[in-house]
């Protein structure tokens, strides 16, 4: 369905904004070099008409916290930026497309959305963009913030927020950016082999994120990967466990590797591609992965 027709079949929605259809969508969201050119897109339309208070996108929910996390790390502006989705297709039976879309609305408008980033509303709940994540192949509460928790609640009475998030966004120029570096990420589990992240730097991977086990083990790759960071490509720790932090000072850690901090592999590959573009060093990455 086009914008206009998601529109028509919602009237209800000329009562909370005044919403023009952006005439170059749809946009592809496959790659990050997709990303980029809709997050300067967004940034084209927030910085050139005031008349613009916000902006809501809309997109299939697999990648959802990708997309919302590489426009919180790019988009330059305190308007709400809002990103939405369906588990149960517009048109199928008891589904949520409709509502996620009205409360999407609802939140872009709100006074109280300004200044807090990307959001990501679904199922009457406003999570960070950093935060949150897919949880569930089909049930409708897929989107939780886990130990963060949620920002606040689009009700029937109202849009509600109980607390900000306090890590930094907007820090990565992409106007100029022609090809985002590529990163890939390796899943640790019994039996993996360092062969696979050797073959990862061999086809082009600029950086490597790997998803480990535990509080971030790296298991068997990890003389493979120090043999890699002392070359000069740059590996960082993320775990897969889904909650908590990897930390730089544990004993997995190996020089010039980062730590991901509570980011989840997916999202450590957005920002670690986005830090590669502005430099190759460990420690000034670290300090990103620190303030994002």
């Amino acid at each position: 369905m086009t914008g206009d027709e998601l529109l028509a079949a919602l009237p209800e929605i000329a009562a909370i904004a005044d919403v023009a259809v952006d005439k170059k969508n749809p946009y592809a969201i496959a790659t990050l070099d997709d990303l980029c050119v809709l997050s300067r897109r967004i940034n084209e339309i927030l910085r050139g008409d005031d008349a613009f208070d916000g902006v809501v996108f809309v997109q299939g929910t697999n990648s959802i916290e990708e997309t919302a996390y590489f426009l919180q790390l790019t988009i330059r502006s305190k308007k709400p930026v809002i990103v939405t989705g369906a588990q149960r297709p517009f048109t199928a039976l008891s589904t949520d497309g409709p509502l996620n879309l009205i409360d999407a609305m609802r939140v872009a408008t709100s006074d109280d959305a300004r200044g807090k980033g990307v959001l990501v509303v679904t199922n009457g709940e406003i999570n960070a963009a950093r935060d949150v994540t897919k949880t569930s192949t089909y049930r409708l509460q897929t989107f939780q913030s886990r130990d963060m928790g949620v920002l606040g609640y689009a009700d029937a009475d109202g849009v509600v927020f109980y607390r900000s998030p306090v890590r930094n966004g907007g820090g990565f120029d992409i106007s100029s950016v022609q090809q985002m570096p590529r990163v890939d990420v390796l899943y640790v589990h019994t039996g993996m082999r360092g062969d696979l992240a050797e073959a990862a730097v061999g086809l082009g991977a600029q950086g490597l994120v790997i998803a480990g086990s535990g509080a971030g083990s790296t298991a068997e790759l990890r003389k493979a990967l120090a043999d890699i960071a002392a070359e000069g490509t740059v590996v960082v720790r993320s775990a897969r466990v889904g909650e908590g932090r990897v930390i730089r000072d544990d004993n997995w850690q190996e020089p010039g590797m980062v730590a991901a901090d509570n980011l989840n592999p997916q999202k450590a590959g957005v920002l670690l591609s986005l830090a590669l573009t502005v430099t190759r060093d460990p420690d000034a990455i670290q300090k990103m992965f620190d303030m994002y």
